[in-house]
């Protein structure tokens, strides 16, 4: 029998200078589809009730939930990059790549995307197994990139368990995508436009 050889499959950091925009919309939306393939997979063997997942049914407290918590994000990420060093916040500069040159119909596209995909797999379908606790290590441990900085890594790991708690409030996973959507949505033209002053 052939023996299949796993040292031709080794995986290196990509520096920021390999990557090109392409390259990098790419990635992002193959690994949001994956996300998404996967939330769907779960929540197909959770069976849980898409109707009370998806829930309308108070619109104003999903819209005032959502909109206040990412406001509070926003508010807490710009006093972090004023007052702390830009070493500690550094993403290895993928985000600001993603959004420098990006149009804001594109800004949207992807806050959009993003936001669905990942908040049907972690509070949708994870969440529902776990908790909002293990749930938000598990949010944590996927951003790669702010895992060399613990202040980046519990910032996200707040804002997932954040996410997590406003889903158990309000019922409705429409909830945390609203949260989730306006967080992406705005960091991204901050770094879009910023760049343009």
């Amino acid at each position: 029998m052939k023996k299949f050889n796993f040292d031709r499959f080794r995986l290196r950091k990509v520096r920021l200078d390999e990557l090109n925009d392409r390259v990098l919309l790419l990635n992002l939306y193959l690994t949001q589809a994956a996300v998404l393939i996967l939330g769907l997979l779960i929540l197909w063997f959770q069976n849980p009730s898409l109707q009370m997942m998806f829930s309308l049914m108070n619109p104003g407290r999903i819209a005032l939930w959502g909109i206040l918590f990412a406001l509070g994000v926003i508010l807490v990420d710009l006093l972090v990059s004023r007052w702390v060093p830009p070493e500690v916040t550094d993403d290895g500069g993928i985000n600001e790549m993603l959004f420098k040159e990006r149009p804001l119909w594109h800004i949207i596209v992807i806050s959009f995307v993003v936001s669905v995909c990942e908040e049907l797999l972690f509070r949708g379908a994870i969440q529902a197994a776990w908790g909002p606790y293990w749930t938000s290590i598990l949010f944590a441990a996927i951003h790669v990139r702010y895992l060399q900085h613990w202040l980046m890594t519990g910032m996200v790991f707040g804002i997932s368990y954040g996410l997590g708690w406003i889903y158990i409030q309000t019922g409705s996973l429409w909830t945390p995508i609203l949260a989730h959507f306006v967080i992406d949505l705005v960091m991204g033209c901050i770094l879009r436009y910023r760049r343009e002053e």
